[in-house]
């Protein structure tokens, strides 16, 4: 049966799907496969399948936040998706990062309201360490800088990019240094939902997310750029190495 959001059926994706958020990135993605083609899309949901070195691999986009990310994994996996990674864009927070350097999560702080409805807080949202293990080797085998551990995900873009405007200001902050020392390492808006909704359904899930900086500088938009670019390279590198190992 046609899947009501993403419009995807069973036989349309393969078992490997990398998850952007942006749709406009689905096609950029898809440019360093072959054979890709368009298969669907509906809403903020656009997907390709194609291969990697062999490998079968679909991209869908998720769009902006919690809520659409976990309407897409939980369609996805009914179509048969084992394996899903985040792949996108996200605000580093610790001092030792720098533009361009890409994130690999081993969990997210659950900073959103998407899976309190699905589970009590307590739960932890959590990638798959198999995932976690395939992206550091390919971040290695591609030498790109990455940093390993926990992301930040949240609801609210403006909270994070415009504190002081908002009223809630002061516990926003106080909650930002906590996450800090905390050695959380970046802030974005999708993979606790990716994990616990992935958790819960029992398939597999990852993320990686470039490091950016919001500019008109000509050189950190080309850090940026860099950055994107090693993001997705490393997931479509961590999908032929789980492939490789007959995982999943």
């Amino acid at each position: 049966m046609k899947q009501y959001h993403i419009a995807l059926e069973k036989g349309d994706i393969a078992p490997y799907v990398l998850l952007p958020g942006d749709p406009g990135r689905v096609p950029k993605i898809a440019s360093f496969m072959d054979n890709a083609r368009f298969v669907a899309q509906n809403r903020e949901y656009l997907t390709y399948t194609g291969e990697y070195k062999g490998v079968s691999v679909s991209v869908t986009s998720t769009g902006i936040g919690c809520p659409s990310a976990a309407i897409a994994v939980e369609e996805l996996i009914r179509v048969g998706a084992k394996v899903l990674i985040r792949v996108g864009t996200s605000g580093p927070m610790q001092e030792y990062t720098k533009p361009g350097d890409i994130g690999i999560a081993t969990g997210a702080v659950r900073d959103e309201g998407t899976t309190r409805q699905y589970i009590p807080i307590e739960y932890p949202a959590l990638a798959d360490y198999r995932v976690v293990a395939a992206l550091v080797e390919a971040a290695e085998k591609l030498r790109v800088r990455y940093h390993v551990g926990i992301f930040h995900t949240k609801d609210s873009f403006y909270c994070e990019v415009e504190p002081d405007r908002q009223p809630a200001r002061e516990i926003w902050k106080d909650r930002w240094k906590a996450w800090i020392r905390g050695n959380v390492i970046l802030s974005e808006m999708e993979a606790a939902a990716i994990f616990i909704v992935s958790s819960l359904k029992g398939a597999m899930a990852g993320a990686v997310c470039a490091m950016i900086k919001i500019s008109e500088d000509e050189e950190l938009m080309r850090l940026n750029e860099e950055g994107k670019k090693n993001a997705i390279l490393t997931a479509l590198e961590a999908v032929k190495i789980l492939a490789d190992k007959g995982i999943p």
